[in-house]
């Protein structure tokens, strides 16, 4: 996956930080996902400089690389959100690396936040980064402010290999091993839609069952 060195006018990282962590994508993640988060880095890096924002391209590179950690099973905990589930591996794998605490806690935040872009994207741009790649690799956010030929050119190094039906699967699995994870989160309608039986709170239940008279 590292065989680019520049991917529509986006630089990839070099940095010693930046190669141990796309070894350690490339090691932990199938290859959908892999491609998924490089795709993440190339469309944030597009979209933040097409309104001249300057960020600091290793820390945002390793927030992309690493946000999705907490979909992989081998990371989950019982009951976190799959977002503190990888930000929590992201920050035990940077940690054993040595890097700067104040990395460490820019990177968690990018990674919890990454799917709540109405508070990621007032923060620093390494952490809203990962808010505008992954929402365009998902949903095709912001894909008319692409220019001309950059999709294409992402799509051929880092293809999408049947991207939504494996995120959905991913969604209906996650549902299923740990429903407590998707409590009152969003997911929770995927498995409401493809799980039979599926009895998990819906928000109105929880405010309903609250332990008040009114």
């Amino acid at each position: 996956m590292d065989q680019f060195g520049e991917v529509a006018g986006v630089r990839v990282p070099r940095t010693r930080l930046a190669r141990e962590t796309t070894a350690f994508a490339r090691d932990t993640m199938p290859a959908v996902l892999v491609n998924h988060v490089m795709r993440t880095y190339l469309f944030g890096a597009i979209q933040l400089r097409r309104t001249g924002t300057a960020f600091d391209e290793e820390i945002a590179f390793v927030g992309c690389l690493l946000h999705d950690l907490g979909l992989l099973e081998s990371f989950w905990s019982p009951a976190e959100r799959f977002e503190v589930d990888g930000a929590d591996a992201a920050r035990r794998f940077l940690a054993g690396r040595g890097t700067p605490a104040e990395t460490v806690d820019v990177v968690w935040d990018a990674i919890a936040l990454h799917t709540s872009g109405g508070i990621a994207l007032r923060k620093r741009p390494e952490i809203a980064i990962v808010a505008l790649g992954s929402g365009l690799d998902f949903a095709g956010m912001g894909l008319e402010h692409l220019p001309d030929g950059a999709l294409g050119e992402i799509l051929s190094a880092y293809p999408r290999l049947g991207f939504k039906r494996d995120a959905l699967d991913t969604m209906v699995a996650l549902c299923a091993g740990k429903p407590a994870g998707v409590m009152m989160h969003y997911f929770a309608e995927v498995g409401r839609r493809h799980i039979p039986g599926f009895g998990l709170p819906t928000v109105d239940d929880v405010l309903m069952a609250a332990p008040f008279d009114e």
